[in-house]
């Protein structure tokens, strides 16, 4: 790893700036961000990503706020860059007004950084954002290497992911919408023109009329896309109707959301034993888990783990995975799940909130934010959580800290089960007496000759029911 001299901005403040007070030198400077690089353990290791991985290095723009907040939009880019199986060799970060129209970073910049992708031997440029067709093929001209932006990376960890035929649909939707603009010829063997006699073999300067390569390949993914999005509603149709079935048995449900790594998977895991995937990695879970609990009074409820978020989630995303966050929007109550021992909590609820902001419904439904991580979390951070955010909880995961208090919330905010029977209900209708155990809170169960005498409280279907198959206790003779 070849040693660099760091140019430190330290002194700065940690406010935001106005573009006049930008200190020229800063202005004019890459600075490389301290503890990028991806450490590597042994030999083997090391063999296994010389020959495997791709060998990284990450470029930011920083346009307001403070340098911490750059920091930690670049370190989560190395995250992000690491899940997807890369080497991080270097970071760097440039302070400008706002991105380059060209080439994100401006030509000189861009002439430097191809010096540090020769130093290090680095075959692949990340940009810490989404740069248009454009800029991307300007900044490759300059570096000499591949340049991709985070909207494609996340797309990347998005499709490594994927397990079900649904989720694997809508990552490559995803994928091909952020393809589709930028779709460019390499020489001039795309540019030209296939049709007419030509078209079963293209002869001497590829007779037309007829389409260019490009606009065939754009053909085919137009027609490929129409065929995902019929084959995600045909999906979709399966959820729906479970759901469906869920909401007329009127089982309370409850979604965790929140930023990708905070535990949501851990924190369903600890409250229902349901054995999902917990890995500590961006993205472990894209397809969602829908698992039974219960509350301490033995109420049951249906618990869904969602796609983790993250910051500027890829728009392509958004619209892809919308059947699936739907599951957010039709649920009672919303547990927003984020790490207390993450540098900036608060821009993780914020980012999750612009998401679930865009799907219909969702910002409607009750929350409650579960400061996850508490065994790892300063305690003054875990205060300042609590301070802004009224209904909020602490526990952790690992440790059960908490999971108690977060039960007894729970079984607050769900719907109140509002009619109480006292019924004899004939042996023949068992599976009244079932649901009632499953949906609602059995107070007591006495068998007699003719019957099951209940008594519990249920929901207004279930009730409907009751009432019509059973007798009241008071006129058993």
């Amino acid at each position: 790893m070849h040693d660099y001299s760091e140019l430190h901005l330290d002194e700065l403040e940690a406010g935001e700036f106005e573009t006049g007070e930008m200190d020229l030198e800063d202005r004019q400077a890459l600075r490389r961000v301290a503890g990028l690089s991806t450490e590597l353990q042994d030999i083997s290791e090391v063999e296994y990503r010389q020959l495997r991985l791709e060998r990284v290095v990450l470029v930011g723009v920083w346009t307001s706020g403070s340098a911490a907040d750059a920091d930690n939009s670049l370190l989560e880019l190395k995250l992000l860059a690491e899940t997807a199986g890369s080497q991080v060799l270097d970071g760097l970060i440039q302070r400008r007004q706002k991105p380059d129209p060209a080439t994100y970073i401006g030509s000189g910049k861009a002439l430097e950084l191809r010096d540090v992708v020769e130093s290090t031997g680095a075959d692949t440029v990340i940009c810490d954002g989404e740069l248009t067709p454009g800029q991307l093929r300007q900044l490759e001209d300059i570096v000499k290497v591949k340049v991709i932006d985070r909207t494609a990376l996340i797309l990347d960890i998005f499709a490594q992911h994927a397990k079900s035929r649904e989720g694997k649909a809508q990552v490559e939707l995803a994928q091909l919408q952020y393809l589709l603009p930028r779709l460019r010829g390499w020489g001039g063997n795309l540019s030209r023109q296939v049709g007419g006699r030509a078209a079963g073999g293209v002869g001497i300067g590829g007779r037309g009329p007829g389409e260019t390569k490009i606009e065939l390949d754009r053909r085919r993914i137009r027609e490929r896309m129409s065929k995902l999005r019929r084959q995600i509603g045909g999906m979709s149709t399966s959820r729906d109707t479970m759901r469906y079935r869920r909401q007329r048995r009127e089982v309370p449900a409850v979604a965790i959301a929140g930023y990708t790594n905070a535990g949501k998977s851990s924190l369903l895991n600890r409250v229902t034993g349901a054995g999902v995937l917990v890995e500590d990695a961006l993205f472990a879970t894209l397809d969602p888990t829908v698992r039974r609990a219960r509350t301490p009074e033995g109420r049951l409820f249906t618990i869904a783990d969602t796609v983790g978020f993250v910051r500027h989630l890829p728009h392509q995303l958004v619209e892809a995975f919308r059947s699936t966050l739907e599951e957010v929007a039709d649920a009672d109550l919303i547990l927003h799940v984020v790490d207390g021992s993450h540098p900036d909590p608060e821009g993780q609820l914020a980012a999750v909130r612009e998401v679930l902001a865009d799907i219909e419904g969702a910002s409607d439904v009750r929350e409650i934010v579960v400061i996850n991580k508490a065994d790892a979390a300063e305690q003054d951070v875990i205060d300042r959580i609590m301070r802004r955010e009224r209904d909020s909880i602490v526990v952790s995961a690992r440790t059960g800290r908490g999971i108690p208090e977060l039960m007894a919330a729970i079984e607050r905010e769900l719907p109140r089960l509002d009619h109480e029977v006292h019924l004899l209900v004939p042996y023949d209708r068992g599976d009244l007496i079932s649901r009632a155990h499953q949906e609602g809170e059995v107070l007591s169960v006495d068998h007699v000759e003719d019957g099951t005498i209940l008594r519990a409280r249920v929901l207004p279907g279930l009730w409907q029911e009751l009432e019509r198959v059973g007798k009241p206790v008071e006129r058993v003779s």
